[in-house]
């Protein structure tokens, strides 16, 4: 671990709830500024609408979330500026190249002109996409275009990135060279990581700590080690079965009226 023990988020009693359905219940934890915090659960566990209340895509019903000691509730606008986010389905627009993208981006998030060129060179660079910059985005792999959305996020010199899902349905060997980018970010800025997934090797690398969510409650939430000591396994995989059980999981109702809110409170900004 490299991070010191500076909050730089916290969730604190946490109540998300659609109609009779409670999706996330009383749930509270801290992130560490410089951490890579793994956040894991199954599906409908409550994982992705936390992460949407995280990222001001919901609001909760009750609680309080703070990031880089901004109220996300009442600050919005100030607590969109602490974070860069790669969402798990593809939000580039492939009509236009990495390039324009980029330079969209900037614009939305008010960047400086004078710098704003520099910056998206030394970005593209970072994740190989340089000598791409004129290519449309169409025409680029699942891996060039989570790379390239790596880059977006991180237009804005936010002190947290948010990672939903941002290996799913990529290669090992594409995996394994994002979680290069991104180690290396975390490392050489100190920028705090964090990230949903559900390969769940992936987690016990990467992650300084991990919290699993199931039934919209936190079940477990320690190192690696702590959590194969609490179930007396000796994997993560293993740990996180004996914390959530084997049966499937299914979308829930909650998740589909989260989408839907979401997008509402996207088109109303």
């Amino acid at each position: 671990m490299n991070f010191f023990m500076e909050t730089i988020i916290s969730v604190k009693n946490i109540i998300k709830k659609y109609k009779e359905v409670i999706a996330v219940n009383e749930v509270s934890f801290d992130v560490y500024k410089g951490e890579i915090f793994g956040f894991l659960g199954p599906n409908g566990a409550g994982k992705s609408t936390t992460i949407k209340m995280l990222t001001t895509l919901l609001q909760p019903t009750s609680g309080e979330l703070t990031l880089a000691g901004k109220n996300v509730m009442k600050e919005q606008d100030a607590a969109r500026k602490v974070f860069g986010i790669v969402f798990q389905d593809p939000s580039l627009d492939g009509e236009l190249t990495a390039l324009e993208n980029l330079q969209l981006h900037a614009i939305l998030y008010k960047l400086n002109k004078k710098d704003s060129p520099k910056r998206i060179q030394d970005l593209l660079t970072l994740v190989e996409l340089w000598e791409r910059k004129d290519s449309l985005v169409k025409t680029f792999s699942g891996g060039m275009k989570r790379r390239l959305e790596i880059a977006r996020g991180l237009l804005h010199h936010p002190q947290i990135l948010f990672l939903d899902e941002p290996t799913l349905g990529l290669d090992a060997q594409t995996r394994n060279l994002l979680w290069n980018y991104i180690k290396r970010l975390n490392e050489q800025e100190g920028m705090t990581i964090f990230f949903t997934t559900h390969y769940l090797g992936e987690a016990e690398e990467v992650a300084d700590r991990i919290a699993i969510i199931d039934h919209g409650k936190i079940v477990a939430l320690g190192t690696t080690e702590e959590l194969k000591t609490k179930t007396q396994t000796d994997n993560l995989e293993k740990a996180y079965l004996e914390l959530t059980g084997t049966a499937l999981r299914d979308e829930t109702v909650s998740s589909a009226d989260g989408r839907k809110e979401a997008m509402r409170r996207i088109m109303n900004r």
